[in-house]
């Protein structure tokens, strides 16, 4: 496994060349800031740690940040996979508006900012990648994504998204760090945003 510290291997397939750090996005919850329904988090002890040299992280949760609060009723998705509607499980209150203004906000702010991928909560209604359960009308659970990530996809289809909280050992890290220099090398794939717009 390359030691991070050695200048030698540092960069790990990225370049010989010193960069900047990547800005990558981050769900807070990943960098143990407490915003999760439940007023926890998800920490995942290999990303806290220093990876000053290669990467800054923009943290960011879009349920609390939209302003439902901390801790907060749970929510899930519900109805068409492809276009799902997010409410709270006992008062059955519809926040999709709500988080899709704010995500949308977040996107076009964070497009300004140059960023080059996102890690995310695996699962969650707002920010899952994949497996994140919805609730059809018939009460089956269907695969779908968080209304975040789809957003993020729209605007920027080729922008590297992974799952955070799956990301267990350091070549995992660098693997998405690959991909997110080789989005850094094409300006042509940054995308426009008229998706979001």
């Amino acid at each position: 496994m390359p030691d991070p510290d050695d200048d030698a291997t540092r960069t790990h397939g990225l370049s010989s060349r010193p960069m900047a750090p990547l800005r990558i996005g981050i769900s807070a919850c990943l960098l143990g800031a407490r915003v999760r329904y439940d007023g926890g988090h998800r920490l995942n002890p290999l990303l806290a740690r220093s990876w000053a040299d290669d990467i800054q992280f923009i943290p960011f949760c879009p349920e609390s940040e939209c302003g439902l609060g901390t801790p907060r009723e749970p929510m899930r998705l519900e109805g068409d996979a492809r276009h799902p509607r997010l409410r709270t499980l006992h008062s059955r209150i519809d926040h999709t508006h709500r988080v899709n203004q704010w995500c949308r906000y977040a996107i076009r702010k964070q497009r300004t900012e140059k960023l080059s991928g996102y890690l995310l909560k695996s699962r969650s209604p707002s920010c899952g990648l994949t497996g994140v359960p919805v609730l059809s009308k018939r009460g089956e659970p269907l695969p779908g994504m968080g209304i975040f990530p789809r957003l993020v996809l729209a605007d920027r289809p080729h922008l590297p998204l992974a799952e955070g909280d799956l990301l267990l050992d350091e070549e995992a890290v660098w693997c998405f760090l690959r991909q997110a220099r080789g989005l850094e090398g094409n300006p042509s794939l940054a995308g426009t945003g008229v998706a979001i717009d």
